[in-house]
């Protein structure tokens, strides 16, 4: 675990604007769950799954909703608990961001530009006049093909490759081993059923504030771009394909995979190993359920699960008839047995 500092419950709860019920005195060294936490510990409840570890809870503190009437230890209300402890987190542990500097090790081309206070590890690799923001952190063995633009106060993890022409906006996240702009998919069969490569040559932009999973890539297409607005956040493993166009605020999780030219509207969410095929559109605040494979448009603030996907009422009601169907079985059975024993008695 990353170290913590400590500060006063009474100084916590002013920076994070709850309320505070209790010993405001309190020092609070670091945030952990209700079960793990204890003395100088602060947590929080925001899933009812977990009140009943609330009572047992050893924490010094917890952040809790309104609707939560007693707790064993101080109390700071927020009106979005989960919000509150992730900007907890942030404000007890301290950021350890690597030092200003380039590395002797790193190579580096002679046409690219380079911002104030960037931060270049060991073996990273930066091509032909790139452009790598202020305040900027590559870390080691990053790859930067030529001709791609990186914006500030961005964080690219270890071995994570940008490939020639990509389109960093600020304050982006890439994990290890994120791939951005690898080639899409695209082949065209000869007469004789093999296959020729179509180049990729298209864009990739990935705009302000978006973070990019580890082992996750996003392809470039052949023509046109390939393209994630800002603010949208993407899970590890998840397969962006070429030509698709994510919208804002976007929620992918882990191994989402979504086809060519697919276009999600703002705050879309799609839930793990859900997938969509390709030229679809999922409007906006569509959720997607885990394992569900979407084949067809989804229109606007829809809830979709299954395989395909379709209404999520109608997809829950089809999973407890496919769950009775022995007994339905055994049902029809002993109805078809006995009016064939009806059906006897009358031919007598």
């Amino acid at each position: 675990m990353l170290p913590f500092r400590g500060v006063r419950l009474a100084d916590l709860a002013a920076q994070l604007g709850c309320r505070l019920e209790g010993d405001g005195a309190i020092e609070i060294a670091r945030v952990e769950t209700l079960e793990a936490a204890g003395p100088g510990d602060l947590s929080f409840l925001s899933n009812p799954k977990y009140a009943r570890q609330l009572a047992a809870t050893r924490a010094s503190a917890v952040i809790v909703g309104e609707d939560v009437t007693a707790a064993p230890c101080a109390v700071l209300r927020a009106r979005r608990p989960y919000l509150a402890m992730a900007d907890a987190v942030r404000l007890l542990t301290p950021p350890a961001p690597p030092p200003p500097g380039i590395s002797p090790l790193a190579a580096i081309h002679p046409s690219a530009m380079l911002g104030a206070d960037v931060s270049i590890g060991p073996f990273v690799s930066i091509g032909a006049r790139v452009r790598v923001g202020p305040r900027t952190a590559l870390y080691p063995h990053v790859v930067i093909g030529d001709d791609a633009s990186v914006g500030a106060d961005c964080v690219v993890h270890a071995h994570a490759s940008i490939r020639e022409g990509v389109t960093l906006g600020d304050r982006v996240v890439l994990q290890d081993a994120a791939v951005i702009g690898s080639d899409g998919f695209g082949f065209a069969q000869r007469a004789d059923g093999s296959h020729q490569k179509i180049p990729q040559v298209g864009r990739v932009v990935i705009e302000d504030d978006v973070e990019i999973g580890a082992h996750s890539a996003v392809d470039r297409p052949a023509l046109g771009a390939t393209r994630i607005a800002a603010g949208t956040k993407i899970d590890n493993l998840v397969q962006i394909a070429h030509g698709v166009h994510v919208g804002r605020r976007v929620l992918l999780a882990a191994q989402v995979g979504l086809a060519g030219s697919t276009v999600l509207d703002d705050d879309v969410m799609m839930a793990g190993q859900s997938g969509a095929a390709g030229h679809l559109h999922l409007g906006k605040r569509v959720r997607v359920n885990a394992k569900s494979a979407v084949t067809k448009d989804v229109a606007d603030g829809a809830h979709v699960a299954g395989v395909p996907a379709g209404d999520v009422d109608a997809w829950r009601e089809s999973v407890v008839l496919v769950r009775r169907l022995p007994e339905l079985r055994r049902a029809v059975a002993d109805l078809e047995a006995r009016l064939a024993a009806i059906e006897a008695r009358l031919m007598t």
